[in-house]
């Protein structure tokens, strides 16, 4: 992810996010069943139903095979992410800032987790493996400058066989104590990015799950506003 994909990505977050709060300042009990919201609603539906599109294409061979003679599955992925985000805003924006039932609470619920748990899995957990492994090469880098800066103190016939003033430049150059500090604060970026890497591992299995909830509460929401008649045709 470059830099400009990632500063994208964190925006559309922290706008996503920041409109809960707004559930807040400003209701309108009304506003989902008025024309207005239905559109807003209808097209948030529709937006997560292409997104299975991705998915059943990834896990098809046969229709794998057809659809990347014209599209490739990075641009669906990236598809796949920005609709998310798109019916998301949608999505909030239809319930007027106003949840009545816990049908609602709990699509909200689930679709904000399918969301994030989503921007974990495409962006943040494939930079963190790319900053964890520049860390890496980083602390070898060290290592090996530590164990030849170590040699050259405790070889004494260093001096003998390259010269008197190889053993002082040596030292001058890759001060020991500077490489200590320097390995001991890289070990523990390190492992505090294995940590996180270990949480944002378990992202896929949540996605799916909410996913998963989330479709069976939009069908069931869907189901019930036919069954009830559109307020707004009324």
């Amino acid at each position: 992810m470059n830099g400009r994909e990632r500063l994208i990505a964190d925006a559309v977050l922290a706008a996503l996010l920041l409109l809960v709060p707004a559930f807040l300042l400003h209701s309108n009990s009304r506003f989902a069943g008025s024309l207005a919201g239905f559109v807003l609603g209808a097209s948030a539906a529709a937006l997560m139903i292409l997104l299975l599109a991705y998915p059943l294409i990834k896990h098809s061979t046969r229709l794998k095979g057809l659809v990347t003679r014209c599209v490739s599955m990075s641009a669906l992925l990236a598809f796949h992410a920005y609709a998310g985000i798109v019916a998301a805003f949608l999505a909030l924006l239809h319930t007027g800032h106003k949840l009545q039932s816990p049908l609602g609470i709990g699509l909200l619920t689930s679709m904000l987790i399918v969301v994030i748990t989503g921007f974990v899995g495409r962006y943040y957990l494939p930079q963190t493996a790319m900053e964890l492994r520049q860390q890496q090469s980083h602390l070898a880098t060290l290592r090996s400058a530590y164990e030849h800066t170590a040699a050259a103190m405790s070889s004494p016939d260093r001096d003998q066989r390259d010269g008197p003033g190889m053993h002082a430049r040596v030292l001058q150059d890759v001060p020991l104590l500077q490489l200590v500090d320097g390995i001991s604060d890289v070990e523990a970026a390190i492992g505090s990015r294995e940590a996180v890497k270990k949480v944002f591992m378990q992202w896929i299995g949540l996605h799916v799950v909410a996913a998963i909830v989330m479709y069976a509460l939009l069908v069931v929401h869907v189901a019930s506003e036919v069954y009830y008649g559109l307020r707004w045709l009324a």
